[in-house]
């Protein structure tokens, strides 16, 4: 009977504990192959059928018919054992856009793990029941879109996304000397569907753009027990300029992203500032850059790479590789789009 209250006191902390961990089921970069190979900044880009994630105003500055289906990997961890936090996240996308309206379908699987500390008993007569463990947490988070905009003058785009957002977590332990980030994904997630709004804004002078960006705006809930998680409210802001094209060339584009808010992950807070470029080499080739920064403890930078190729007219292929020392950010992801 001694050693089931023990064992019953130990649980109880476990779940404590596991509910308390950082739980942020997405971040603005989560989602886009040509936003990740700019290093994130493109908040006032967002030309793409991607605008529906990143700043719904974008859609009326894109292409007369946007396509595209997303595939990526972000965070590939060397380490599984659960001896050091670490965190992997699955993106898939679709989305379509005409010009001011477009539909969306992103959906991320996301598996986390973290060393789980010591237990110790009410009466501190037994200590380290669970030493050595590794705590699990799986979310499945993703949405259907539909965005839509407006012209408020020469000017001024306002856009929204209205979504139906399918989300839930789950959380486990695992054994020491086990592959805790497979026992991670094999967790089943119990969802639920809640609403919640993206809004936008795009300012359009020349070659120059500006743009706001907020996510989540109702900010909804998915489960108070232990691994629910709320979406907090994201605020992003960007500027772009975009240069004229020429004989050799359709042009470049330069761009710089700050985030307005703090996001948590399970690395601790980030508030990313970044810049990033693009450029045409002819009508077959676009080749892109960037670089980002954490403004929140730690500079932990990362740097990006992305190409594009056409493999015929308005069918492109696009990809990119982030890297560095920001866990949240290091990426893979591969893109086919069509633009007419």
């Amino acid at each position: 009977m001694r050693t089931s209250f023990f064992s019953r006191s130990a649980a109880g902390l476990v779940w404590v504990v596991l509910s308390a961990a950082p739980a942020g089921a997405q971040i603005f970069e989560s989602v886009g192959t040509r936003a990740q190979g700019m290093g994130g900044a493109f908040v006032a880009v967002a030309d793409d059928a991607t605008a529906s994630w990143w700043n719904p105003a974008g859609l009326a500055s894109g292409a007369t018919l946007n396509i595209l289906y997303e595939h990526g990997r972000i965070t590939e961890p060397t380490e599984t054992s659960g001896l050091v936090p670490a965190s992997q996240t699955t993106p898939n996308s679709f989305a379509a856009a005409f010009p001011a309206m477009g539909v969306s379908y992103y959906r991320l699987r996301i598996s986390q793990l973290r060393p789980l500390a010591s237990v110790v008993t009410p009466l501190a007569v037994r200590q380290d029941l669970l030493t050595g463990g590794v705590a699990l947490r799986a979310l499945a988070y993703s949405q259907f879109g539909a965005t839509v905009g407006q012209s408020l003058g020469r000017h001024l785009v306002v856009g929204s996304t209205a979504k139906l957002v399918r989300a839930g977590a789950a959380v486990g332990t695992a054994l020491p000397g086990t592959d805790a980030l497979e026992a991670a994904n094999d967790l089943d997630v119990p969802q639920t569907r809640r609403a919640d709004l993206d809004l936008g804004v795009m300012g359009m002078f020349g070659r120059l753009k500006a743009g706001l960006s907020v996510k989540n705006v109702i900010a909804p809930d998915f489960g108070a027990e232990a691994g629910g998680f709320k979406l907090e409210r994201q605020a992003r802001a960007g500027v772009a300029f975009l240069s004229p094209g020429r004989q050799s060339s359709q042009g470049y584009t330069l761009s710089f992203d700050a985030d307005l808010t703090r996001n948590p992950t399970i690395f601790g807070d980030v508030r990313h500032i970044a810049t990033g470029g693009e450029a045409w080499l002819g009508s077959h080739v676009g080749v892109r850059g960037g670089f980002t920064s954490n403004t929140v403890g730690e500079h932990r930078p990362a740097w990006s790479a992305g190409l594009s190729f056409a493999l015929s007219k308005g069918v492109y292929v696009d990809i990119s590789r982030v890297w560095g020392t920001d866990e949240t950010l290091r990426a893979w992801s591969t893109t086919v789009r069509l633009a007419f």
